[in-house]
């Protein structure tokens, strides 16, 4: 018999894999239906009008496409919602940002500098944990108040700027990562903030990729503590603008629709632009070959 000729046992798996392929494949993309179809309810609704999605019968598209609605969104005197957004903007970068400079350092010292009192330190940044944000959201909102951060910046940004989990995740991450090269550069004469800037940190940017995308997020859609803090209108976050239309006298339904598109617009640009990072950074597979 023909070496290269298949055999019954060889088409039968053959078969039974392309069914599988074909199964799994089929599950995928039920999956990705039902994931797009919130997406799909904003935009449909969105760009139609009240009549349309109040209607007791549903269409797949609107019937008069209320291409409008996205402009009328931003000329609304009652809604700031382009102030809103380049607040939420500005808020969410720069909490990334102070964010991934103070927890990556406490992590980093964590991890690295041999100190009598690391271990200490360490279990009560894990304490902070167990500690449920209601506990701590009136004292930080005095203390807040009494700097005169209220409506302000500083207070959107400078409490959310600690998390306990992101110096977990560095710390964890800093202690796998190779000693050969901080040993390399310590001999060039480095010490440990000119080893962290010119090799951990250039070394590591899959992981701390990750990290900032999660903190982007998280930040862009806070709305409780920007809802407190921003009490004045100019000071208002999108999430803070969105809740709006829900304690109005009258809802606009295809604006609030319109609204909720846009607001999710960047974390889908965020998400989409950055995803690699973010299943990289999971894996913790960020040295450099």
């Amino acid at each position: 018999m023909d070496a290269h000729q298949p055999t019954a046992v060889g088409y039968r798996r053959s078969v039974t894999d392309r069914i599988a392929n074909g199964a799994g494949l089929a599950v995928l993309l039920v999956m990705t239906l039902l994931f797009l179809i919130p997406f799909y309810l904003l935009i449909r609704n969105g760009l139609a009008s009240t009549k349309d999605i109040t209607a007791p019968g549903w269409t797949l598209f609107p019937r008069d496409v209320q291409w409008h609605n996205l402009v009328d969104l931003f000329n609304d005197p009652e809604v700031p919602m382009l102030s809103s957004l380049r607040n939420s903007a500005i808020v969410a970068v720069l909490t990334t940002a102070g964010t991934l400079l103070v927890c990556s350092l406490a992590g980093y010292a964590l991890a690295r500098i041999n100190h009598p009192h690391s271990n200490k330190i360490f279990y009560a940044v894990l304490a902070t944990l167990m500690i449920p944000g209601a506990v701590t959201f009136v004292p930080s909102f005095v203390i807040v108040s009494w700097l005169g951060w209220v409506s302000d910046y500083r207070g959107l940004i400078i409490p959310a700027l600690f998390s306990g989990f992101t110096v977990f995740l560095f710390r964890q991450y800093f202690l796998s990562f190779p000693k050969e090269l901080e040993e390399a550069a310590r001999i060039d004469g480095l010490g440990y903030g000119g080893t962290f800037w010119r090799i951990v940190v250039p070394n590591s940017g899959n992981f701390i990729a990750a990290i900032a995308v999660i903190t982007f997020i998280q930040s862009w859609n806070a709305f409780l503590w920007p809802l407190v803090v921003a009490q004045d209108e100019s000071a208002w976050t999108v999430q803070v603008t969105l809740s709006t239309f829900i304690t109005a006298q009258t809802i606009n339904i295809p604006q609030l629709f319109m609204a909720a598109a846009v607001s999710i617009l960047p974390l889908v640009l965020v998400f989409v632009f950055l995803q690699r990072y973010l299943v990289q950074g999971v894996a913790q597979t960020g040295l450099k070959g």
